[in-house]
């Protein structure tokens, strides 16, 4: 007959499999944030919200003739602490934004709007 320990043992093992098996499968479900290449067909709703938020921010600001925006000044705007982790979580997010031509980043750290990108497809 198996020892008490030698049973919760086995189980302790098959709990920690069952855990690990779970862990993947969540990292599998999980969503992606993903920019696809700006294209003249493609508007706003493609984005997650995070990116919107950005691109209506900078709609915004072109609509209104007032330039382009710091990633610190985005991070005030949208209510966020401006630390640096905050800060730079909101630069990647430009810098993929512009690698995939829905932003323009015409002077290191500034962003606007690209040049075809209209953002009036962006909610209010």
């Amino acid at each position: 007959m198996p020892s008490v320990v030698g049973l919760l043992e086995q189980r302790e093992l098959g709990a920690r499999r069952r855990v690990d098996e779970l862990r993947e499968e969540a990292d599998r479900a999980k969503p992606k944030a993903q920019v696809p290449v700006w294209r003249e067909e493609l508007d706003a709703s493609v984005l997650s919200m995070d990116y919107q938020r950005i691109l209506q921010a900078l709609a915004d600001r072109d609509r209104l003739h007032q330039g382009p925006l710091t990633c610190q000044e985005m991070a005030v705007l949208f209510g966020l602490d401006a630390v640096p982790a905050k800060v730079e979580a909101l630069r990647s997010k430009a810098k993929r934004m512009v690698a995939r031509g829905w932003l323009a980043e015409r002077q290191p750290g500034r962003f606007t709007l690209a040049r075809n990108v209209s953002g009036s497809d962006c909610g209010s």
